[in-house]
């Protein structure tokens, strides 16, 4: 299994090459900024343990999706993943609104339809702060988040 810096910079790479090579991303910047975000936190998570089994998780019969899923020992995570430049209006853990907290508690019922019952769960948040673009991002990971809309 691959060291997740090696991995980490395998991607990188692929990225920077990706950047010369193709079409800008056309891609509206928040966009872009909420993918790279989803990136770190994931990479962030392997780092303290977790194992990701699902990205970007999206249900047929619900609107919206989860960002991450992934085992934190022998609890199933659904985690939300906020990424900004700026915390001048609203930190990043505080832009999960009632509505997306309803969305993910859907999609979330849907997938926990897969495991057993006596599963144990719960709802993260990851804040993924960059200051500078180009510097490495604060990451705050806020475990068991209420779900309560």
């Amino acid at each position: 299994m691959l060291p997740i810096v090696f991995t980490r910079t395998i991607i990188r790479g692929l990225d920077w090459i990706a950047g010369r090579v193709l079409p800008p991303d056309a891609r509206p910047k928040s966009h872009q900024l909420g993918q790279r975000g989803e990136e770190d936190a994931y990479f962030h998570l392997r780092k303290l343990g977790y194992t990701m089994v699902a990205r970007n998780f999206r249900s047929p019969r619900y609107r919206g999706e989860i960002d991450l899923i992934g085992w934190d020992s022998d609890v199933i995570c659904f985690i939300e993943v906020k990424a900004r430049t700026s915390i001048d209006i609203k930190t990043p853990e505080a832009a999960v609104d009632r509505q997306k907290r309803r969305d993910v508690a859907e999609v979330a019922r849907e997938y926990r339809r897969r495991l057993p019952l006596s599963c144990q769960w719960r709802f993260d948040i990851v804040s993924v702060y960059y200051e500078h673009l180009t510097s490495p991002p604060q990451i705050e990971v806020f475990r068991n988040a209420s779900l309560a809309a």
